[in-house]
């Protein structure tokens, strides 16, 4: 059977009030994630499995961009986490999602990151001089037509006047990890990834945080997929926005979105 076929089975399976086959229910729930998640959502995941004694989520992490698309052309996912709403808007425009189990549920910053040993400063501020601390090399960032970390980079430098700088120096990767890499291998002396992945790699660290208000609000939507069928999908998404998953969410870097940085 393939792919398509069972998703379309599973629904119907649920529909119908029939049980699901074993398999289904002897795994976990799917779910897309954006890249930047995967340090917290690997932690959470295996939290959930031991507090619940439930299969652990199968976690599948990629751009937000590359993720919307799988879903659109049919793949079985049950939950998305996106790193930006326009992803999200997206899926629900094609009807997609079950827009009950949609809502906000992190934030995070942007920034600019070098090498561990590097010892580059800079203010960004309209002026900086980038190509100064780039010297022959490149700036690591995600796509920034696509992906939501490149975007949010590209509406930034734009922001702050240093967009023609820096739009002929850029190396670009497919997610905001990928970019993170380029930095943390010496590949590229400067990067622009999320605060909280330049947390997670000890090889690479932030000189500057850009300022908030140089691009719009970086939100982190969830909602259930409209054809998942899977019986703990819907628990999963309440624990992910629960209490406990909040924690180590935090403690990796994440916060909640405030009322005035919900994005819309």
């Amino acid at each position: 059977m393939s792919t398509r076929r069972s998703v379309l089975a599973l629904a119907l399976a649920a529909s119908t009030g029939f049980a699901l086959p074993a398999a289904a229910r002897s795994s976990g729930p799917v779910v897309f994630a954006a890249a930047s998640l995967k340090t917290a959502l690997d932690e959470i995941a295996g939290l959930w499995s031991r507090e619940t004694g439930l299969p652990a989520p199968r976690l599948a992490y990629a751009g937000s961009n590359a993720l919307a698309r799988q879903i659109e052309q049919g793949a079985p996912a049950d939950l998305f986490l996106s790193a930006d709403l326009d992803w999200m808007d997206a899926l629900a425009a094609r009807n997609l999602l079950r827009p009950e189990t949609r809502s906000n549920l992190l934030a995070n910053r942007l920034a600019l990151v070098a090498p561990v040993e590097s010892k580059a400063t800079i203010t960004l501020q309209p002026g900086a001089d980038l190509a100064a601390l780039l010297a022959d090399g490149r700036l690591a960032t995600a796509n920034v037509d696509s992906v939501p970390a490149g975007k949010y980079a590209k509406a930034a430098f734009e922001k702050l006047g240093l967009w023609v700088s820096v739009k002929d120096r850029l190396a670009q990767a497919e997610n905001v990890r990928a970019a993170l890499l380029l930095v943390a291998r010496g590949e590229a002396p400067l990067g622009v990834t999320y605060a909280t992945d330049a947390a997670a790699e000890p090889k690479a660290r932030i000189i500057a945080l850009f300022p908030e208000e140089s691009h719009p609000p970086i939100v982190y939507p969830i909602a259930m997929l409209r054809d998942s069928a899977h019986p703990q999908a819907l628990r999963l998404l309440e624990f992910l926005k629960g209490g406990t998953a909040r924690t180590i969410f935090e403690r990796h870097g994440f916060t909640l979105p405030t009322p005035h940085r919900q994005g819309s």
